[in-house]
């Protein structure tokens, strides 16, 4: 059985080593940036735990739409507001955390800043502890602003060092003229050298009905 196994299309063993060491570097290099910033309270923390997840997405999977600049800022900033608004409104705490990660939800996708480590945001504003209540809606700004800027700032230079492509720019599907074969999508993401969200299986499944949906159309465009 091998070592490494990816779980990603196009993932690699060089690319999670380098995804490690960036990671490393982020969180460090945001812990020292942040800890120097006169923001910084004594009675807060310095970096927030949602970050760590933040720098899983932004260094080892930064082509998934969930990793991108706005996603981490937005979705981590306003996950926070929502926490400490539920936790301020709802005097049972069981029921603001439960409220606090499901509106969360609900506010990245309807501002399209959806970010999985936003619902720990949201969580840590309403079981966060006296220090982070006391704070209020400035937690929001620091340190979540603050970790949240630095470290998409720290994963972009990291990125480009890397020659990686961070934050993702949207490129148009070329259209295809002849049927896809398993070699072309592996040659292919040999070519781009960047792991993906989606699983190789998943992105095979995935175009598998997308040929089958254009050869339909095809079909009924050639019988009118």
């Amino acid at each position: 059985m091998p070592f490494f196994k990816p779980l990603l299309a196009g993932a690699s063993l060089s690319g999670r080593l380098l995804a490690c060491l960036g990671a490393a570097l982020g969180i460090a290099a945001t812990i020292w940036i942040c800890g120097r910033l006169p923001l910084a309270a004594a009675d807060l923390p310095v970096i927030v735990a949602p970050l760590g997840a933040s720098a899983v997405l932004v260094f080892a999977v930064p082509t998934s739409p969930l990793a991108q600049p706005w996603p981490v800022l937005g979705g981590n900033v306003i996950s926070t507001i929502i926490g400490v608004a539920a936790f301020d409104l709802i005097p049972d705490t069981a029921i603001a955390a439960g409220i606090a990660v499901g509106g969360a939800i609900l506010v990245m996708s309807l501002l399209q800043c959806l970010h999985p480590p936003g619902g720990a945001a949201a969580l840590t504003a309403v079981i966060g502890g006296p220090a982070i209540h006391d704070a209020g809606y400035a937690f929001a700004l620091m340190p979540v602003a603050t970790n949240s800027i630095a470290l998409v700032v720290i994963a972009m230079l990291y990125h480009r060092a890397t020659r990686h492509a961070y934050p993702r720019a949207q490129a148009p599907a070329p259209a295809l003229g002849t049927p896809l074969q398993a070699t072309d999508i592996d040659r292919a993401l040999a070519d781009m050298d960047e792991s993906f969200d989606i699983s190789r299986a998943d992105l095979d499944a995935l175009l598998a009905h997308a040929e089958r949906h254009a050869t339909a159309r095809t079909s009924t465009a050639r019988v009118r």
